[in-house]
């Protein structure tokens, strides 16, 4: 490595070249998040609901994972979401216009025992999903 008197422009130009091997630098420069985001990058999203689906758990757990197939409306791209709460699912119906962020967990990948799920309901036709399983709110009629 260079260390003599007038060695700024080569320390500065390798460094540079070395940065691209730092994965985070690499995606954050390239856009590689915001290119494979199916949300591009948002925090949330608006979507129609396609249908219903019970997705199995992962083991040990063997439960039936309530989940509503999304169509985007910002790029038409399909998503799976989870319906949190007991009995959430019965307060979506197809052609909803439902509200959808990530679910937390690693990165922006799956969470928990529920396979290939990266997203979860937060509302239902501009009301809460969460006032809705409360019993707080009733969802409006469209």
């Amino acid at each position: 490595m260079a260390r003599g008197m007038y060695t700024a422009r080569k320390l500065k130009k390798d460094r540079q070249k070395y940065r691209w091997s730092d994965s985070s630098y690499k995606k954050r420069i390239l856009k590689l998040k915001e290119k494979s985001d199916p949300l591009e990058g948002a925090p949330q999203g608006r979507g129609i609901v396609l249908e219903k689906v019970g997705i199995e758990a992962k083991q040990p757990n063997s439960a039936i994972r309530k989940c509503v197939k999304i169509q985007l409306i910002k790029n038409g791209r399909q998503i799976t979401a989870f319906a949190v709460g007991d009995g959430a699912i019965n307060f979506i119906d197809e052609h909803d216009e439902v509200m959808v962020e990530g679910i937390g967990g690693r990165m922006g990948r799956s969470y928990g025992d529920i396979p290939g799920v990266r997203y979860k309901v937060i509302q239902v036709n501009n009301v809460s999903l969460n006032e809705l399983v409360r019993g707080r709110k009733e969802k409006p009629v469209r």
